[in-house]
């Protein structure tokens, strides 16, 4: 993982200085006189505050070293901005500061452009699946993800496709001896005459299935369900589920090659 390196940006996180409160109230008083050194020494003195934000962000594929950066322009602005008369901890101010410059980069400079609600509603998403992950030690479904943040299910699967980063059409998908596949070459035109013609052959072997197949190929391709799902379904025996289902598979094959009507 990015986020477990030592060094980022240039910084070594292993040994990253911690201010006390009292230290970074002294120094927040010298700024606020010009002192530019004080600037320094406090910025650096709460790199690792900027390091614990950007960990939020960890498993989305962003690069750490840029979140970092972004981080400590936020980090920044909260030095210059903070109002030290006020009886507010800095830390308790910079952490929205720094959050909020990280994810207006992630918003600003994603490729494709998504909206700041769907957006946080992906990330809402996110960190309730890691939560569920832990809590259930098993991958959550959607439905259970949606009622942990009390979203619509389509709203969730939405969102989170929408942060998916988009693949590159040269994006190799498989390479031997030099030989490499990209995405573009498994791509094609399904609009010729061949597939208009195999699409009414296949409708015609459907339509001639009898119901339990038309049924047992429905479950077991469209429902994605286990043969022994559908056996429970249908309510007879796997073994009669079994031969029914490959007798049914060899028909429809026949029936869709030939172009004949054959009933199972």
């Amino acid at each position: 993982m990015y986020y477990n390196k030592v060094e980022i940006s240039g910084v070594n996180t292993a040994n990253l200085k911690v201010l006390k409160e009292a230290e970074k109230t002294r120094l927040l008083k010298l700024i606020k006189e010009g002192d530019m050194n004080a600037r320094e020494e406090l910025i650096n003195g709460n790199l690792r505050l900027v390091l614990s934000v950007i960990q939020r962000f960890a498993g989305r594929g962003e690069n750490p070293d840029d979140l970092f950066q972004v981080g400590c322009i936020g980090l920044i602005k909260a030095i210059d901005n903070f109002d030290i008369t006020l009886d507010v901890k800095f830390s308790t101010y910079a952490v929205p500061m720094i959050l909020g410059e990280v994810k207006r980069y992630l918003r600003d400079n994603n490729q494709v452009r998504v909206s700041r609600s769907l957006r946080d509603l992906a990330y809402r998403a996110m960190q309730a699946k890691e939560k569920l992950i832990n809590e259930k030690s098993r991958e959550p479904t959607v439905e259970e993800i949606a009622k942990e943040i009390d979203a619509k299910r389509q709203d969730v699967v939405l969102a989170l496709e929408a942060i998916s980063e988009p693949l590159s059409l040269y994006e190799p998908v498989f390479s031997e001896s030099g030989d490499t596949i990209y995405v573009m070459d498994q791509i094609g035109d399904n609009n010729d005459d061949n597939n208009w013609l195999d699409e009414i052959a296949l409708k015609e072997a459907i339509e001639n299935l009898g119901q339990r197949e038309k049924k047992i190929l429905n479950l077991r391709f469209f429902q994605g369900k286990t043969q022994v799902e559908v056996a429970q379904e249908i309510g007879i025996s796997h073994n009669v589920m079994q031969y029914s289902f490959v007798r049914c598979k060899g028909d429809y094959n026949a029936a869709f090659e030939a172009g004949v009507h054959i009933r199972c």
